[in-house]
């Protein structure tokens, strides 16, 4: 007889677990089905998805060690610390970076086992609809299972999308896994895409000592970024040695016994070649769909393999939920994470809301850069008038001290009721400033709310409030 649940939940990802852990809070029995092994030594499927084992984590513990590593060979003498001898060992860098993987992915192990969660050891699919819900198979090492479930959450994540012709081995040729385990520093690195994922990396081993040229497509840099961040963005990181051409259009790809060669087309229209010790393509992500079995219980994917869903995150068939990166909106984990208590919720009789305006984006580069809410080109697109204010970190005394000056905060409030429509921030520590912004506009704040309110001195916040006062009639006290 197969085992039965409240709630099945597909993937263990930040959006699966969580929405698991949601769900076995109100009360609910729940499982969670996870067949990705990543580099489990004894094959066992790992917690945590693509964000904890190969992802966020991973990345983050990289660039912190990066910036660790140029601080000491090119930083610390601004402070009159006179080092020497610099040197890297790149093993126990990725050691460091494993332990903190396993940590974390052991971590969601043990609030599963506070939680009372089974945890489904395979690859799980729809069997089918039966009395008061689903079928499902899960597939694993050890056979299949059968279990029921009156609801399922799918919460499946994306993986790294490839480019035809392109083929990747994780050895050579890279996406973010094989990106994070060079067993030393190339020579020359090419990255192909200038997004979230090449920019993080790329910086991770420019730091390390890579020269890195990054090939973009598109002819605007980072265009999903308020256009004076991304020009501020562009700027820093040409000083600082990264090697973006925008424009391009990739040709043919040859691997050898020692590298890569790529052909290209450069914006004017010439053709160009670069030579590399190794590539990493960064192109964005595809939904993990495949293997579900939708068609067993009435659904299927879209034409871009995404599952659609109402704004509640409930499919067409009654019953069964998608979240996270299988469905519209911004593949964030901190996303996932909000739709999957959203949808445990629901299922609990609750009423949840999201606004995805407010939920903010990050780019761990060095300085970060962070928004949330609107970018002056599309309040501009949209014909609303706004009120600009802007306040650099060059003018903070804690971002002086701290000898990260460069970067500023934009506030774009409306015209007329001053309300905050988006907040751009490029400097240091905009991951974690971000979220007042965030907490400000789900509040309907008003600049001059921010404006208003004390902030700690000295601190990094102050920059927040200032640019708030300057879009508040130009109040700027800094300034």
């Amino acid at each position: 007889m197969s085992k039965q649940f409240d709630v099945v939940v597909i993937g263990a990802g930040p959006g699966g677990y969580i929405a698991a852990i949601r769900a076995a809070q109100l009360g609910f029995s729940v499982a969670c089905a996870e067949s990705n092994p990543y580099a489990d030594p004894k094959g066992e499927p790992r917690l945590g998805g693509t964000c904890l084992n190969v992802g966020c984590i991973p990345s983050k513990a990289m660039l912190a060690s990066s910036e660790e590593f140029e601080k000491a060979g090119h930083h610390l003498a601004d402070h009159g610390i006179n080092v020497s001898g610099v040197s890297l060992d790149v093993a126990k860098l990725l050691k460091r970076k494993d332990a903190i993987v396993d940590k974390m992915t052991g971590g969601v192990a043990f609030l599963f086992r506070k939680n009372k969660i089974a945890t489904l050891k395979g690859h799980a699919s729809f069997v089918g609809k039966v009395e008061g819900g689903f079928a499902l198979k899960v597939a694993g090492k050890d056979g299949v299972e059968e279990v029921t479930a009156k609801h399922v959450i799918v919460a499946t994540g994306s993986k790294a999308r490839h480019l035809p012709g392109i083929p990747v081995d994780n050895k050579l040729v890279c996406d973010n896994e094989g990106a994070q385990d060079f067993a030393e520093v190339p020579k020359k690195l090419g990255v192909i895409g200038a997004g979230v994922i090449g920019l993080e990396l790329g910086s991770v081993w420019r730091r390390l000592g890579s020269d890195v040229t990054v090939l973009e497509a598109l002819p605007a840099f980072l265009g999903a970024a308020d256009e004076s961040i991304a020009k501020e963005a562009a700027k820093i990181f040409k000083k600082q040695g990264l090697n973006i051409n925008l424009g391009v259009k990739i040709g043919e790809v040859k691997t050898s016994k020692t590298g890569v060669s790529i052909s290209y087309t450069d914006a004017a229209g010439a053709a160009q070649k670069l030579d590399c010790d190794r590539l990493i393509v960064s192109v964005g992500r595809v939904p993990n769909t495949e293997g579900l079995n939708l068609e067993a219980v009435g659904l299927k994917a879209n034409e871009r393999g995404f599952i659609d869903v109402d704004g509640h995150c409930a499919t067409s068939v009654s019953g069964i939920w998608a979240i996270g990166d299988v469905v519209r909106g911004p593949m964030l984990a901190h996303k996932s994470e909000d739709e999957g208590v959203l949808v445990a919720e629901q299922i609990a009789g609750q009423k949840p809301h999201i606004d995805y305006n407010c939920i903010p984006w990050v780019i761990y580069t060095s300085p970060e850069i962070a928004w949330v809410g609107k970018t002056e080109q599309k309040l501009k697109a949209e014909g609303r008038a706004y009120k600009p204010g802007q306040f650099p970190f060059a003018a903070n005394g804690r971002a002086l001290g701290m000898a990260a000056a460069e970067g500023f905060v934009k506030v774009l409030a409306d015209a007329a009721t001053d309300e905050i429509l988006g907040v751009h921030i490029i400097g240091v520590g905009a991951s974690d400033l971000i979220a007042e912004a965030a907490v400000a506009m789900e509040f309907k704040a008003a600049a001059e709310d921010i404006g208003r309110i004390s902030h700690p001195h000295p601190s990094l916040s102050e920059v927040m409030r200032e640019a708030a006062l300057s879009a508040t009639d130009k109040r700027a006290l800094n300034m």
